[in-house]
């Protein structure tokens, strides 16, 4: 799944680096960081390494964007993000994705459920 992937070569970019420069600045492997961007290679699922590819795409740590950093880092390596595994949460997955399946949702319907979700 490269949707982690697109975020950070957004940031990326949003930085005016390409990936060679980006890579040699922060002492990183760019066919790694290829991959990664590409959905090749899975994100890190470590808080450190995900904190310091923060740090480089100049992420604040704690902020929104950092939450959806790690949430997508969570989903695109195929698990939960740690903080929505609690057992109330967990049991209510099932009917939020049958309901995701058997609804074609609009742009419009979709971002209005995702408003009612974050108020909830």
């Amino acid at each position: 799944m490269a949707i982690f992937g697109e975020l950070f070569k957004k940031k990326r970019l949003e930085l005016g680096k390409t990936l060679r420069q980006f890579c040699a600045e922060n002492d990183l492997d760019a066919g790694n960081i290829s991959k990664l961007e590409r959905g090749k290679m899975s994100p890190p699922i470590s808080e450190e390494k995900l904190q310091e590819f923060a740090k480089y795409l100049n992420i604040e740590i704690g902020g929104e964007e950092w939450q959806t950093f790690r949430d997508l880092a969570s989903l695109s390596a195929g698990r939960i993000p740690e903080d929505l595994k609690e057992k109330e949460i967990l049991e209510r997955l099932p009917v939020f994705f049958r309901t995701l399946r058997e609804k074609k949702f609009t742009e419009k319907e979709l971002k209005e459920l995702l408003e009612k979700i974050k108020e909830s």
